[in-house]
């Protein structure tokens, strides 16, 4: 028998699974994957993610693998042969703002000491369990604090997301295999 997924899942495509049934709500707090993430989600707004998952190994390769201290020194000749890589989303904002979203991911992991202990001090570190919801009071004030800093594609909906890609919001719907209650 078929397991029961989230109704948004697309089972006919086994990244999209292979993601919501070992990824996605699992909480993954490594400072390489907090980047990674934040950088595919800045790429969703407007979009689907599994437009961004379909396209996450071009990703990969047209982003050095996410090393972010390549990335934070990417000029115009970089940005221009992004612009240019069909693999990926080559809209001129967004990969500007991923280059500059680098840097400022770079300088908040310093000043905290890791991405992590940055979200840390917007909540208690325990797993936030809710569903059917794309923001919440969390994802308004991170969302807030991030664009003060100078971060782009960085709204509430798309950190609500973020949130749940590595962990901190567990979102599975009722009735799938891997919903959790509070």
């Amino acid at each position: 028998m078929d397991k029961k997924r989230c109704r948004w899942c697309n089972t006919k495509n086994p990244l999209y699974t292979e993601y919501h049934d070992t990824e996605w709500c699992v909480p993954n707090f490594s400072q390489k994957y907090l980047y990674e993430m934040l950088m595919l989600e800045s790429f969703q707004a407007g979009l689907s993610w599994e437009c961004i998952l379909n396209k996450r190994g071009s990703f990969r390769k047209a982003y050095d693998d996410f090393d972010i201290e390549k990335i934070i020194n990417y000029g115009e000749e970089k940005t221009e042969e992004l612009l240019g890589n069909k693999d990926i989303i080559r809209n001129k904002l967004k990969i500007r703002a991923s280059i500059n979203n680098s840097r400022l991911f770079k300088i908040i992991s310093e000043e905290y000491g890791s991405f992590y202990n940055y979200l840390l001090t917007f909540y208690d570190g325990k797993t936030i369990y809710e569903t059917n919801k794309t923001t919440n009071e969390l994802s308004d004030r991170i969302s807030r604090d991030l664009k003060k800093r100078g971060m782009k594609f960085v709204g509430s909906t798309i950190i609500y997301s973020y949130l749940q890609a590595v962990g901190i919001i567990h979102s599975h719907e009722e009735q799938c295999y891997l919903h959790k209650g509070s």
